[in-house]
C-alpha cells in the first residue's frame, strides 16, 4: 500500500487521469487491508486461512489487470472497493 500512496503523492498533480488511478488503486489497496485484517481475526480455522490466501492471489490478478489497462490509457475501477476513502 506504501508504493501506490507514494506514487499518487508525486504524480497526482502531472494528470487527472494519474490522480484518478492513485485514488482508485489507493482505495483497493485499502478495501483490501481492511478485508485482510478481518479475515486474519476471524482466520483461526482452516477455512479462513484458504479465503485469506484466495484473497491475496485476487489481490494480485486485480493489480495486474489494472497495470495493463492503465498502461494502455484506460480507467479501471477495482471490484470488490466498497469503501472509497480517497475521493
Amino acid at each position: 500500500m506504501v508504493s501506490p500512496l507514494v506514487v499518487w503523492l508525486y504524480k497526482r498533480k502531472e494528470s487527472s487521469f494519474v490522480d484518478d488511478a492513485g485514488k482508485e488503486s489507493l482505495n483497493f489497496q485499502i478495501s483490501m487491508t481492511l478485508y485482510g485484517t478481518i479475515l486474519a481475526a476471524l482466520g483461526l480455522a482452516i477455512k479462513g486461512v484458504s479465503i485469506l490466501i484466495f484473497l491475496t492471489l485476487l489481490d494480485v490478478v486485480f493489480v495486474v489487470i489494472a497495470g495493463v489497462k492503465t498502461s494502455s490509457g484506460e480507467a479501471y475501477r477495482y471490484p470488490l472497493t466498497v469503501i472509497r476513502v480517497i475521493k
